[in-house]
């Protein structure tokens, strides 16, 4: 892999390896160093998260979080596993940061930043009103950043064998700087999908080989009681509204703890509580109940509970806390052929017409080859083929003005410029790619031509480019390091 693909990975998701997080139990996390660590510990881990999320601390966050996607229980999870290895390492390497090192960090945290620096106010207000909803203290943020003290010299203790070639920095920067003029020519499934034609003996051998995949959707009713700001409350602001809503915190940890008990029973603990109890209807996972319809969390945790564990936690939402409660279940239930046949029809004309696509795709790509083996012109070739080629804005395979707004939704590359860079990444001048599927269509690329960067401005960018590889080849190992001394833990996730 060229270290120009090494760039491009988001190191959310460099390590697809995830623990079973359905095998989680209520009362046991997990298992690592020969030892249990409870779902107490682990939610006091959770909350340190979010505290480095306050903080600003993107750079430690993303190392820690490695492996995650954009899923945050499966963030946080990586997160908890991640600080225990870590603390585990540091205090067997006699990693132990001074005072002044952990004072001088924390001066430097973005989220105490104004224009002329450090600003004692951020810091006091974060510590009066950020902290105590999360039930911590100045003390982790000290905590926080001796771990990233810690973290950042194992991997300069990990860096000392991490090089960088000439050859291969030469090569990877010409390629990832030249700017690219590349036509593209477009496939659309729509334009195939017309002409399929599917016969009832299609539809039928289609539901005989998917009779267990075809199904209705499984249907939930619950019970909910709400612990929620009134009108008044919901008008505070900063400190009072924190204060607020730490208080109905704390009263619905009172309600889940009652619904614990051997033999609890919801109504009883709505009313011993004074909480009104309100009731949906039947609803699917794709279709919650208009009570539940403000928040996705609310309708994704009624179909977490079971009758084993019918009660959820508390669901925070903006102006308080749901608890529910499993009182109706709908198995999902074979469909019949007439109930599957337009569910059918529609998978067999998009797969047939994918499979069309393909193939008039790579019929295209071998003509144009062979036309540029014998020595045609493309354009002759493409314009003998009748379709119409999409000349692209010039491009460089790093973009650095899409890099720099991460805020500006309208700068950023769309999916598709992401899948033609990956394909004429390699490519030399008049080659043409393979058919290249993107989204529920596809396209194929012609590089027409590279235009390598000038001379004025490659040293300084050449310096940069250097810098960043070397960084990023050194939190791969240091996030690799972390794979390993998980499994040297005995890590194991438990079933509940």
């Amino acid at each position: 892999m060229i270290v120009i693909a090494i760039l491009a990975i988001p190191f959310v998701f460099y390590f697809v390896q995830r623990p079973d997080y359905g095998a989680i139990g209520r009362d046991h996390f997990a298992r690592i160093y020969d030892r249990n660590v409870s779902v107490l510990e682990a939610q006091q881990f959770a909350r340190l998260l979010s505290l480095a999320q306050a903080l600003g601390m993107s750079e430690f966050v993303g190392t820690m979080t490695a492996g995650a996607g954009f899923n945050q229980n499966q963030a946080a999870v990586q997160f908890i596993v991640n600080l225990l290895v870590l603390r585990h390492e540091a205090e067997r390497l006699g990693l132990r940061p001074s005072a002044s090192e952990v004072a001088d960090v924390v001066r430097k945290l973005p989220a105490f930043q104004s224009e002329s620096g450090f600003d004692m106010n951020k810091f006091n207000e974060l510590v009066q009103n950020g902290l105590a909803p999360l039930g911590l203290t100045e003390d982790h943020i000290e905590q926080l950043v001796r771990d990233q003290i810690s973290l950042n010299e194992i991997q300069k203790l990990l860096a000392a064998g991490v090089s960088l070639p000439k050859s291969e920095l030469d090569e990877n920067f010409q390629r990832g700087y030249d700017k690219l003029y590349v036509s593209v020519i477009r496939f659309r499934s729509a334009d195939f999908d017309k002409d399929i034609k599917i016969t009832d003996e299609d539809v039928q051998k289609y539901y005989d080989a998917h009779k267990a995949e075809l199904k209705t959707d499984e249907k939930r009713k619950v019970e909910f009681v709400q612990l929620t700001l009134n009108e008044e409350q919901k008008k505070l602001a900063g400190k009072e509204r924190i204060e607020a809503l730490q208080k109905l915190a704390d009263r619905a940890t009172d309600v889940t703890q009652a619904l614990l008990e051997k033999g609890a029973d919801f109504k009883q603990a709505a009313a011993k509580f004074q909480l009104p109890v309100h009731e949906t209807g039947e609803f699917t996972a794709a279709e919650p109940d208009p009570q539940l319809k403000g928040d996705p969390q609310l309708g994704a945790a009624a179909f977490k509970l079971s009758a084993q564990e019918p009660h959820s936690d508390a669901v925070q939402q903006a102006d308080g806390f749901y608890i529910l409660h499993l009182i109706g279940k709908t198995e999902a239930r074979p469909l019949t052929l007439e109930e599957a046949r337009p569910k059918i029809v529609d998978a067999l004309k998009k797969t047939r017409a994918r499979e069309v696509m393909s193939t008039k795709g790579a019929e295209l790509v071998q003509q144009l080859r062979e036309a540029k083996k014998s020595g045609q012109p493309l354009d002759s070739a493409i314009e003998k083929a009748g379709v119409k080629p999409e000349k692209l804005p010039a491009f460089s395979l790093i973009d650095e003005e899409a890099e720099k707004s991460d805020g500006n939704e309208q700068k950023k590359q769309s999916p598709e410029l992401l899948t033609i860079k990956e394909a004429v990444a390699l490519l030399n001048t008049g080659d043409v790619t393979d058919f290249v599927p993107s989204g529920t269509d596809g396209l194929i690329a012609i590089l027409e031509k590279r235009e390598p960067l000038g001379e004025a401005s490659s040293v300084e960018k050449k310096a940069a480019f250097e810098k960043r590889i070397l960084e990023n080849k050194e939190r791969i190992v240091l996030i690799e390091w972390l794979r390993d001394r998980q499994q040297a833990a005995g890590l194991e996730f438990k079933k509940g």
